[in-house]
């Protein structure tokens, strides 16, 4: 009798001894993927604000623009920005274009015409966007550099580069950016889960697939 209920006791003592581990190990799994990236959510907003789609285009190396000075031909043209970031014209010489937007670039172009005919009308226009590069590389179909003619997101760009391949951690993808690591859970986009780390890839980023 003693010895089934020393049985008996050892049984719940064992049954209470694992639902205590499993407890444990649940919490330290939960705080560990809370600490996994913990400036994570600053980052998501910081990219938020960053989004480019909703403010002016800013120019960049190899884009094309157009300038216009009305009713004066001899003074418009189209103009290659090269890789420092200046474009050449007539009358008015080198102009940096890389950095600013296109109304800012008609602003300075038009002070500097105003030397030459006080009453010119200038307009600028982007009419090829080649400066917006990035890179996806790691375990996807076909890792390389895109120049898309519109912004994507990093669920896009994956999908350029023909979407991971069977080796890939999707759920743990980076978007490098400058000296910032922006932790991604591709599976948890899929899944709509965590929209948020859907951002919007920049130009120069890169993105990871391990």
């Amino acid at each position: 009798m003693a010895t089934a209920r020393g049985r008996a006791y050892g049984s719940c003592a064992m049954t209470a001894s694992i639902r205590f581990l499993a407890v444990a190990l649940l919490c330290l799994t939960a705080l560990g993927c809370g600490l996994k990236h913990p400036e994570a959510s600053a980052l998501y907003a910081e990219a938020a604000r960053s989004d480019p789609r909703v403010r002016p285009f800013v120019i960049g190396p190899s884009d094309v623009v157009r300038v216009t000075v009305w009713k004066d031909p001899n003074l418009s043209s189209d103009a290659s920005v090269r890789p420092d970031g200046t474009i050449t014209l007539p009358l008015v010489g080198e102009v940096v274009a890389s950095g600013r937007t296109a109304a800012q670039l008609q602003s300075t172009i038009a002070e500097r015409l105003a030397a030459y005919a006080k009453e010119a009308v200038v307009t600028v226009a982007v009419i090829e966007v080649n400066s917006y590069r990035f890179t996806v590389a790691g375990n996807v179909e076909h890792p390389g550099m895109f120049s898309p003619r519109y912004y994507v997101t990093v669920s896009e760009a994956i999908a350029l580069a023909a979407g991971p391949n069977r080796y890939a951690s999707t759920g743990n993808v980076v978007v490098v950016r400058g000296g910032q690591r922006i932790p991604i859970d591709y599976d948890a986009i899929l899944a709509g889960k965590s929209p948020e780390q859907d951002i919007v890839v920049l130009a120069g980023d890169a993105v990871r697939v391990p």
